[in-house]
């Protein structure tokens, strides 16, 4: 007689075992299967706070520099911890410089630039991205090609422009030329793909919407999260820039990166009034950050689409 062969065994439908988070410092698993999420372990948060102190301390070190005399400064080492000499140092800005009309100026400068920025590449970027029209590719084309060349070189003509119009030291010189921007032309119309279903113009063509509707309705709406990083960063574009302005504005009409070259004047630098200036000069950026970095949240938090 044969021998039975003996009878197959079920597969082993029992868990793995659950890896120890003790062996993977940086990696915590919650839960099983799909549910599954991880969370950072103590090396994770360790490197994200390194990295925390590493971006935080310049701005650290402007507030104590500015909170402190130049020879507190001058002393090796240095005091980490902020001075008494902040009020002080923000009047000394104050008379050296016409601190106050160079920020209203930087606002109107940045936020008139922003806004026309935004709007004109989001609509430009929705041509590119979703409506068909002789000569699209070859409009792209050129319009990424000025990223390319270098904006010195540009530099001549474009005074030769406004010193014909008599633009020189007025805001416009400033305003207008930035008004465009290739990359956000290029953004927006890379985002636009990627958020905007063309089935969803198309029913809105169905219902009788013509493009203008599309855009303001449609269009704006789907486009908030990228229209707040690119305002974000063409107004930080904007309120940092000094090569121009300071070319086509002079000292009685200037922005606050112009403002802050007359500051800590005299045959020593003084360093903490500088500092206090360039104090004075990032708080709006920092505003204008929060702003907008909530509302890129609450874009994505809302989703693309609404139903």
């Amino acid at each position: 007689m044969t021998a039975l062969a003996p009878p197959p065994t079920a597969p082993d439908k029992r868990r793995p075992p659950r890896e120890q988070p003790g062996k993977r410092p940086w990696l915590l698993r919650k839960g099983d299967g799909a549910g599954r999420t991880m969370t950072g372990g103590w090396i994770s948060y360790l490197i994200l706070g390194i990295a925390l102190l590493i971006s935080a301390f310049p701005f650290y070190w402007t507030i104590v520099a500015a909170s402190r005399s130049n020879a507190d400064l001058a002393q090796v080492p240095p005091s980490l911890l902020p001075g008494p000499n902040l009020i002080k140092n923000f009047e000394a800005v104050l008379e050296e410089a016409d601190i106050g009309k160079a920020l209203l100026n930087s606002l109107i400068v940045s936020g008139s630039i922003t806004v026309g920025t935004v709007l004109s590449c989001t609509l430009a970027g929705f041509a590119f991205a979703k409506l068909r029209f002789r000569g699209r590719g070859a409009l792209l084309t050129l319009t990424i090609g000025t990223m390319m060349i270098p904006p010195q070189l540009g530099v001549i003509p474009l005074f030769m422009l406004i010193a014909e119009l008599q633009w020189v030291n007025q805001l416009q010189a400033v305003i207008l030329p930035g008004l465009v921007s290739a990359f956000g032309v290029f953004f927006m119309r890379q985002y636009l793909i990627q958020s905007l279903p063309d089935e969803l113009i198309e029913a809105a063509r169905v219902d009788g919407a013509s493009t203008a509707r599309i855009f303001w309705s449609i269009v704006i709406p789907i486009a908030r999260p990228g229209m707040a990083v690119l305002g974000m960063l063409t107004f930080m574009t904007a309120w940092n820039d000094f090569f121009w302005p300071v070319i086509a504005l002079s000292s009685q009409e200037p922005t606050v990166q112009v403002a802050l070259r007359q500051l800590g004047g005299g045959y020593v630098n003084d360093q903490s009034v500088i500092m206090a200036g360039t104090l004075l000069g990032t708080l709006p950026v920092l505003l204008v950050f929060g702003l907008l970095g909530r509302q890129i949240v609450g874009g994505i938090m809302q989703g693309a689409v609404k139903g």
